[in-house]
Parts: structure tokens; C-alpha cells; sequence
């Protein structure tokens, strides 16, 4: 029975394939032009895994086999719609579809545009139909240059860089301060104590769906903005059913070349760690971890899991269930120069320094979709983030005062874990015809800690080699705790009339009326414990990888050290912030002719921004507030040269808040440097300009031109101190400055081959120049602050701004089969010159050097449920450098090399 079983199920297979296969194919277009043929339009079998999206000319095809289908046409803009079609036996069925527009046409100015894109060409044309100065990067982009956080994909947009080390972002020159960050439209907070937006490196691609980045302001944003709003939009499932397993791993040159690779013991591998404050206060020893360090095996690891589910409800309703859970580690090793020197160029400190280092991130996503009928969804969505920084240093060479024949050197060893909890609720109603209303809140939460910072400085005997503590200040030897939570309620809501109905049923305008609301605290402690060496101590020989056999209970009791704090108690230092946003405002988009379009708007913000602290520069405590009411025009106009090409202008003012780090009275302790507040911070106002030339040869391309100026009331810039340590601090150091820049992009494909030209080679570059200039004042300074400096100059470009940036990338992109693929991409980064901060009393101002980088990405599909994906970064691994521009000659006080990145990754669709 088994054998005719068999026999006929072959007999079946050769029959079906004597046939031919069954196709169904057609061309998709717009229901209001007939001739407008829709690209990358998503095409699905309801109830299967098969889908597929037309091409660029609306075209589609799916192989099937013979039986009954229900085939979905959805596409942004778009009513989604479905057709059923039965298919014969070696039958080539076609279906062409006209998709009707839905009311809320691209070209009007969405107030919370939650869209669903992916591929390039897409956002291309997204980009060109809205009114709005936007650009964006999708899932597609991400793929093709092998990005792998928001952070990496945002500095590959014209006229945004990426600092060395960091997630922070600077756009148009403008650095953390001056820019915002949001989640589906909403705002959320940040992870560090020093920055006013989260870092993007704790966001994988595998969340999301694209990344919108306003460079104008317009009236429905918070005011907060000079340099631009970064837009993470987290991925929206479409399909039917998704379930998709990837694994990787990853090795940095640098990290493998060491024989011994060490870290701090402690911290768990998968990033999930658990401190606390030493029991007994400081009446014994008992903290629980170890300062000897441990060694590991630097190879780093990577898997996710992503799945997906729609459900039918009734005949117009849909529910759409996305999770995706990441886990991702990364090891690094970089050792180079590191110092801080005099105006005179003398040695304040100087090291060789070595910094093995691990980073985690564990991340998980839901959402929930509810469409309850076209024109009216209801979005959930869920996010926690872990991310966890593993670093062990050692310094060793000069320290003044302390170890003057290049024989000193400093253990540090820092931990810091951080915990982002987002929810989100987000609802787009079509009321009627003309009425639209669109709502969004949020509740979310950041959780830091840096437990256990360690710190622990020796100096050696030259003629024996052997070490001892170095004894001249309590603090030369510590442990270091601090915790930071903040917590924020946002809500958005929003109502859009049209107006000005034409003979073709459209309408010439809109006017949008709405509301937002932004409610942030901060609360943040950090207690210092350090360890007073006794006297009779001060020759005791000490292994510096094992001073756990001198900081230790037995030797606590007999007084060779003891414990303080800087107020004698468990008290630790503290500041809180809170910051209150109301804001109204109210739009107006109207169409005056077939080519022209504006929007005028004006937003109105009170504001509340409270800072309080008690830290050991003010044990009584003070604080500092800001309350102020801020009118916010701007207007966008858009004209269309012709169907291709744009031109686009736009005009507002905005302001820029200090954070609440830089304003409470609060000193963090770098090994080379100290940063401290200052509560004198006011804000400052900007105005924007933009004048914008793009072109679209097709779908998938653009050419644009952009000039853009920003004049600066009032700038913020971080400022080297007169002081022995290198104190940086943050302050209005004049009373204007200007950016002017232009910015040029291009994407273009240079060839297609093949029987349906889908193989193509592909290019693009941007590149941005920018030239940036305030005036000093030192007597502002002066007048304004507690800091009695003298600026070396009375001039000088923007901290973080490079005057020029440059962005290209090569593709070539093959498929065969249907299901199997190969995309192969180099890819090219450049940032010239950067300022880091001020200098005063004659010190030069600290100056990043220019840098460039080249990556290669090589992706293939083996089959429509298996994939492979390599990367190998930063291929030429160049010296990062900072230098002191003292008069006479610049000296170098920063280099190292990052390493070389290589990735492997193997994913599979069931």
C-alpha cells in the first residue's frame, strides 16, 4: 500500500510538472490615473506564507498551484483590497487591480505619520510626495549596508555623523542638545545621565520598520529642536504569518589578538546583573565583588527570533500580532595614547592606555494592530531594552605629582546596565470625509545604574618593579556607585478638516488643530567610597591584579585602610529634574495651484524646567528653575517643477534647553578629564532656514541640493577650565552664532541585466559641507557664571561640527530562481575635523581629527527560507585622534584604533 502511495503521489508531481506551473500575475495601478502604474505594491495569499510586492513598474507575478485564492493588495496611501481567483492546472492567471486612494493622501502633512515602509524606493517617493522636508531610511537600506542599529543607519543620512564610541548624534553640526529623538512620533527619554536623548545604538534594525529624520521644524513637534528629530518607527506586520530564526557571531581584530583578554568580575555575560550598596555602610568591607579581573574568551554572539500573525475579523476588520525578542554581544580592544597637557604643552597626565571592553543588548518587541475599518486603526506597542557596558582600563605612564617617571598606573573598571520600558497606545480615525483624528500616548521608563565603579591608583618602584598605592588624596583609590530613573508621560492629539472641496472631489486644504503634552522626572543618586590608605600602608607592595589581598576585611579591621564618603555618611549626592511641556498649536496646508503647496503653523509651549541638588560642590542644596512661555512659528512651502522634481523652502524659529545634568552642581570623574554642571545654563533660540532642490529619474533614485542656515542666540558649548584637572563644563559662551551648509545626495542605478532586469548595480553618496562660527565672550562668561576664565579665542566653530561629511556606497544585488539572491555592497564614511570643547587660559581648543572608514557587506538567500549574511567593518581600521591646538604646533592627546569587525549570521524562515 506504501508503494502505491508513493507511486501515485509521483505520478501526480510528473503530471503537474508536464503541465507547467500556475502563475498569478498582472500589473497594479492607480484607480484615479489608469496609466500611473504603483511600485512595490505588497501582494499576499490570504491563509499562506506566499507573498510577494510589484515591481517597479506595478508589475507582479506569484507561482501557485492549481486551487482557490484570496489575493491582498496593500500599499500606502491606499485602501487595502482583495480579489479571489481560482487557478487551473498550468494556467497563467491574470489580475490586474486598481487600488482606490484613501482620504489621507500623501501630500498633506500628516500630523503623526505612522507609515509602513521598507524598501528604498518606497520612502523615495514618500519623501517626494509630502510637503514636509523629510529623508528616511528603511529595512531595505539597512540590509544593503549592513547597519545594525538605529545609530549606525542614522549616520548614513545626509549631514549626520556619529561620535567615536557613542550612539550620540550630531546633525547638521548640531550635537546632542540640540536635537530630539522619538518612537512612532511620540518622545522618549534618555539613558545617560549627560544626554538629552537616548542612545540609538540600543535600538537593533530588527525592530524596525524605517527611520524618518526631520531636519525643519514644523508646528506639530516639539520645540526643542535646532539640528533635527530622529523618528524610530518600529516595525508593523503586514503578512499573514511570519516565524524567523537568525544566529550569528562576531569577532573584533583588536580583541582577538589578545592572549589574555580581561575583564572586571562580576557582571553576567548576558548583561541581566544584580548590585548593591556594601552592607554595613562604612563600619566594614562588604562589598561583594572582587577587584581582580578574570579573563574571557572575546568571541561575540547574536540571536533573534521575529514572528508574526494577522487574523481576519469580521469582513473589514484585521488584527496584525508582531514580537521579535534580540540578543546581541560584541567584544573590543583598543590601546593607544591618552593624555591632558598644559597651554605650555607639559604633561598634566599621560598613559598608554588599554581598554578591554563587552557590550550586550537584550531587546524585545511587541505590537498590537487593530484595523477596525478602512481609514480607522488602534496600534499597541511594547519595548524593553537591556543594555549592558563592560569596561576594564589600565593606565599606565606620568601622572603629575604623583608618578613622575612614567611609573603610574590606574585599575578602572566600569559596569553600566540600563533598562528602557516603553508602552505605547496610538489610534488614526477617518470620521468622515473631511474629519480626521489621529492620538498617541506613552508611558515610559529608564532605569541606569553604574553599580560599582572601580578605581584604584599605584605607583611603581622603579629599581624593583614592584607597586604601591599612591597615597595623595583619599579619592586616588574608590568605589563608585550611581543610579539614575526617569520616568515620562507624553500624549499627542491631534484633529485635521479639510476644506476647499475641487469639482474632482479633492480638497485644496487642511487645517489641523491639536495638543501635546511631554511630563518627565529625574531622579539620580551617586555615592562615592573611598579608601584612605594608612600611613604605615603607604610601602606595602601590592599585586595590582590581585588587590583584593589588601582590600579586604582582615585588613580593614586592622585599620590598614578605612572607608569615607565625602559627608561621612551613606548620604549620597544627589539631583532631580523635572520638566513640564504644554503645547497648542494649529496648522494650515493649502494647495494653491496644481504645482504649489504651504503649510503655515504655529505652535505655542509653556514650559516648566525644575533642577534640584545636593552634591559635594553644595552640601546645603539649591536649585534652579525655568518657566517660560515660547511662540513658535514656521511655514514649508513646496512646488513642483515637474512630475519628478521639487522645490522646497522652509522657515521657524525654535529654542534648545539645557539638560539637567549640565545645569545641577555635579562633578563626574573621568580618569582624564572632569565634567561639572553649571546652574547659570539658559537656553537658547534658534532660527532655521532651508531651500531644497530634488529630482526622482525613477522610483528608485533621487538627486537633491539642499542650502540650509541656522542663527544661534545664545549657544551652549562645552569649555575647558582653568584648573590643574582638565574640568570641562557646559555655558553660553556668546551672544550669536551662524551654521550655513549645503548638502548633496545622490542615488542612482548605474546598471540592470538579466531577462527581467532585477539584477542591478547600484551607487550612492551624499555629502555635506558645513561652516559653523560663534563669538566668544569671556566677559559673559564671567558676568553670567561663577567661572572666572579667559577663552583662548574670541571665535570658533560649533563644539561637534564637521565641516565636511561624506557618505558612498557601491551595491550589487543578483537574484535567480525567485528565491535565491546575493546582494554584495563596500561601503564609505568621512567626518573631517571635529571641535570637542573650548579652550580657555591659553590652552587650545580640543579638536577631534578627520576620519574615514570602509565597510563590506555581503548578504545572500539560498532558498526562500534560508539566508547568509557577512560584514566585514572598518577594513582599513584608521587611528582615532584628538588634539590640543596649542599655539606653535597641535599636540595629540587621544589615539588608538578601534580594530577591525567581522560577522557572520545565518537566518532561517520556517
Amino acid at each position: 500500500m506504501k508503494h502505491l502511495f508513493f507511486l501515485f503521489v509521483f505520478f501526480l508531481s510528473v503530471c503537474t510538472f508536464a503541465q507547467g506551473p500556475s502563475t498569478i500575475s498582472g500589473t497594479v495601478t492607480d484607480n484615479d490615473m489608469e496609466t500611473a502604474t504603483l511600485p512595490y505594491v505588497n501582494i499576499s495569499l490570504q491563509g499562506t506564507n506566499i507573498a510577494t510586492t510589484s515591481d517597479e513598474n506595478g508589475h507582479y507575478s506569484i507561482n501557485v498551484t492549481p486551487g482557490f485564492y484570496t489575493v491582498e493588495f496593500s500599499y500606502m496611501g491606499y485602501l487595502t483590497s482583495v480579489e479571489n481567483v481560482t487557478v487551473n492546472p498550468a494556467e497563467e492567471k491574470n489580475l490586474d487591480k486598481k487600488l482606490l486612494a484613501d482620504s489621507e493622501v500623501l501630500t498633506e502633512v500628516v500630523i503623526k505619520a505612522r507609515v509602513n515602509r521598507q524598501k528604498e524606493s518606497a520612502l523615495l517617493m514618500e519623501q517626494k510626495n509630502l510637503v514636509e522636508i523629510k529623508q528616511h531610511i528603511g529595512a531595505e537600506e539597512f540590509s544593503k549596508k549592513g547597519v545594525g542599529n538605529a545609530a549606525a543607519a542614522v549616520a548614513k543620512v545626509t549631514g549626520i555623523s556619529k561620535e567615536e564610541g557613542s550612539g550620540t548624534m550630531y546633525v547638521r553640526g548640531l550635537g546632542d542638545r540640540y536635537n530630539s529623538t522619538s518612537l512612532n512620533g511620540l518622545p522618549i527619554p534618555s539613558n545617560d545621565t549627560e544626554k538629552k536623548n537616548i542612545d540609538l545604538e540600543l535600538f537593533p534594525t530588527d525592530i524596525i520598520q524605517y527611520i524618518g529624520i526631520d531636519k525643519i521644524y514644523s508646528a506639530n513637534m516639539f520645540g526643542d529642536f535646532a539640528g533635527g528629530n530622529i523618528d524610530i518607527v518600529s516595525k508593523d506586520f503586514q503578512g499573514r504569518s511570519l516565524f524567523e530564526v537568525e544566529i550569528g557571531s562576531n569577532i573584533n581584530s583588536n580583541a582577538v589578538s589578545q592572549s589574555d583578554f580581561q575583564l572586571q568580575e562580576g557582571p553576567s555575560y548576558f548583561g541581566f546583573s544584580n548590585y548593591s550598596l556594601p552592607q554595613n555602610g562604612l563600619s566594614s568591607f562588604g562589598f561583594s565583588n572582587s577587584l581582580n579581573p578574570e579573563s574571557t574568551m572575546p568571541i561575540g554572539s547574536s540571536v533573534s527570533v521575529r514572528a508574526g500573525k494577522s487574523f481576519d475579523i469580521g469582513a473589514q476588520s484585521k488584527l496584525s500580532l508582531f514580537a521579535t525578542a534580540n540578543f546581541d554581544s560584541k567584544f573590543n580592544y583598543r590601546e593607544g595614547l591618552n593624555q591632558s597637557v598644559s597651554a605650555q604643552g607639559a604633561k598634566l597626565k599621560s598613559f598608554d592606555q588599554k581598554k578591554f571592553s563587552h557590550n550586550t543588548s537584550a531587546v524585545g518587541m511587541f505590537n498590537a494592530g487593530l484595523n477596525i475599518k478602512p481609514g480607522s486603526k488602534i496600534k499597541y506597542n511594547f519595548l524593553f531594552v537591556n543594555f549592558a557596558e563592560q569596561e576594564n582600563d589600565e593606565y599606565r605612564g606620568f601622572i603629575r605629582d604623583i608618578a613622575e617617571e612614567n611609573n603610574g598606573l590606574i585599575r578602572r573598571g566600569t559596569y553600566n546596565q540600563t533598562q528602557l520600558y516603553v508602552n505605547q497606545l496610538l489610534g488614526d480615525h477617518k470620521i468622515n470625509d473631511r474629519l480626521a483624528l489621529n492620538w498617541g500616548t506613552s508611558y515610559n521608563t529608564v532605569k541606569s545604574e553604574m553599580p560599582d565603579r572601580t578605581q584604584n591608583t599605584l605607583r611603581m618602584n622603579t629599581s624593583t618593579n614592584d607597586y604601591v598605592f599612591a597615597t595623595n588624596t583619599t579619592s586616588d583609590n574608590h568605589r563608585y556607585f550611581q543610579k539614575l530613573t526617569e520616568n515620562e508621560i507624553a500624549a499627542s492629539v491631534s484633529a485635521a478638516y479639510k476644506f476647499a472641496k475641487t469639482t474632482d472631489e479633492t480638497f485644496k486644504g487642511t487645517f489641523t488643530v491639536g495638543y501635546d503634552g511631554k511630563f518627565k522626572t529625574r531622579d539620580f543618586e551617586a555615592i562615592q567610597f573611598n579608601f584612605k590608605i594608612a600611613n604605615n600602608q603607604s610601602t606595602t607592595t601590592v599585586n595590582p591584579y590581585n588587590l583584593d589581598s589588601f582590600f579586604n576585611q582582615s585588613n580593614f579591621d586592622q585599620n590598614h585602610f578605612n572607608i569615607n564618603t565625602f559627608n561621612g555618611t551613606l548620604e549620597p549626592q544627589t539631583y532631580s529634574g523635572t520638566q513640564n511641556i504644554h503645547a497648542a498649536f494649529a496648522t494650515i496646508t493649502y494647495q494653491f495651484s496644481e504645482k504649489f503647496t504651504a503649510v503655515a503653523g504655529l505652535r505655542s509651549e509653556q514650559l516648566l524646567q525644575e533642577v534640584k541638588w545636593k552634591t559635594q560642590l553644595d552640601n546645603i542644596g539649591s536649585k534652579n528653575t525655568f518657566d517660560q512661555n515660547k511662540l513658535l512659528p514656521s511655514i514649508i512651502g513646496k512646488y513642483s517643477l515637474t512630475e519628478k522634481s521639487n522645490l522646497r523652502i522652509a522657515a521657524s524659529k525654535t529654542y534648545t534647553l539645557p539638560q539637567f545634568k549640565e545645569k545641577a552642581l555635579f562633578v563626574y570623574e573621568d580618569v582624564t578629564e572632569i565634567k561639572v554642571g553649571n546652574p547659570n545654563l539658559y537656553p537658547s533660540d534658534d532660527y532655521n532656514f532651508d531651500l531644497k532642490y530634488e529630482f526622482f529619474p525613477k522610483p528608485d533614485e533621487t538627486i537633491s541640493l539642499t542650502a540650509f542656515g541656522k542663527y544661534i542666540q545664545n549657544p551652549i558649548n562645552e569649555v575647558t577650565l582653568a584648573s590643574s584637572t582638565n574640568d570641562i563644563s557646559f555655558i553660553n559662551t556668546g551672544d550669536a552664532g551662524h551654521a550655513v551648509g549645503l548638502e548633496f545626495e545622490v542615488k542612482k542605478n548605474l546598471l540592470s541585466f538579466g531577462e527581467s532586469q532585477n539584477n542591478k548595480i547600484s551607487a550612492g553618496l551624499n555629502a555635506s559641507y558645513l561652516k559653523t562660527e560663534q563669538k566668544l565672550s569671556s566677559e559673559k562668561v564671567r558676568a553670567e557664571t561663577a567661572y572666572n576664565i579667559n577663552l583662548t579665542h574670541d571665535k570658533s566653530s560649533f563644539t561637534g561640527a564637521s565641516d565636511l561629511l561624506l557618505n558612498a556606497d557601491l551595491s550589487f544585488n543578483r537574484t535567480w530562481n525567485n528565491d535565491k539572491s546575493l546582494q554584495m555592497t563596500v561601503a564609505y564614511a568621512y567626518s573631517s575635523d571635529r571641535l570637542y570643547a573650548l579652550g580657555s587660559e591659553m590652552k587650545g581648543n580640543l579638536v577631534d581629527q578627520a576620519i574615514g572608514r570602509f565597510d563590506f557587506i555581503l548578504k545572500s538567500s539560498l532558498s526562500d527560507k534560508i539566508g547568509l549574511s557577512f560584514s566585514a567593518k572598518n577594513l582599513t581600521d584608521p587611528s582615532v585622534q584628538r588634539v590640543q591646538e596649542n599655539n606653535g604646533s597641535p599636540i595629540t592627546v587621544l589615539s588608538y584604533k578601534n580594530g577591525i569587525d567581522f560577522s557572520l549570521g545565518i537566518n532561517y524562515q520556517f
